[in-house]
């Protein structure tokens, strides 16, 4: 738009061009990298509940191989997941956190929470897509979060241009 007149009761205090809407995204993301630490958790409690409860070939389903390692993998990605938001969170009250390390966060770990879900949803057999289980509204609110705020591979050439210097999409 040109010669648009805006209201001095109608600009953000401080904020020049883009800078104000974008922190906003900042902000909104790093509350997206532990909300999916949040969902994640819940995915895993109800699919170790749900092992330990359910019984086939007359022993809990939480006493196979198979299940445990689901289960084992779950609980090191959520870790993983909650370390780098601890990290960031750390790095945001010194006042040093960057938007390319949120998008990190925010990459990062709604990957983790979809294959979390994932497991969940392995794990609780037919009972995984039913809504009677957390872990199917999870995986529907996973999927939505992992494309707001700008989708996996928008915060994959975030990072990379970071790393590199050079920016793979046209400006």
């Amino acid at each position: 738009m040109n010669n648009v007149f805006v209201p001095d009761s109608a600009r953000l205090p401080n904020i020049e061009g883009l800078k104000g809407p974008l922190s906003c995204l900042t902000q909104a993301r790093y509350g997206i990298a532990w909300g999916m630490v949040g969902a994640a958790i819940d995915c895993y409690n109800s699919a170790l509940n749900y092992s330990k409860e359910r019984k086939q070939f007359s022993k809990p389903i939480a006493g196979y191989q198979l299940t445990q390692a689901k289960l084992a993998e779950m609980v090191t990605q959520i870790t993983e997941a909650q370390l780098l938001a601890l990290r960031l969170g750390q790095l945001k009250d010194e006042g040093k956190m960057t938007f390319q390390q949120v998008s990190m966060a925010k990459r990062n770990n709604c990957v983790m929470a979809r294959n979390v879900a994932k497991f969940a949803r392995e794990i609780l057999g037919a009972n995984g897509i039913s809504i009677d289980y957390s872990p199917i509204r999870h995986m529907a609110n996973i999927e939505s979060v992992y494309t707001y705020e700008g989708t996996h591979e928008m915060h994959t050439l975030i990072i990379g241009e970071n790393l590199t210097g050079i920016s793979a999409y046209d400006s």
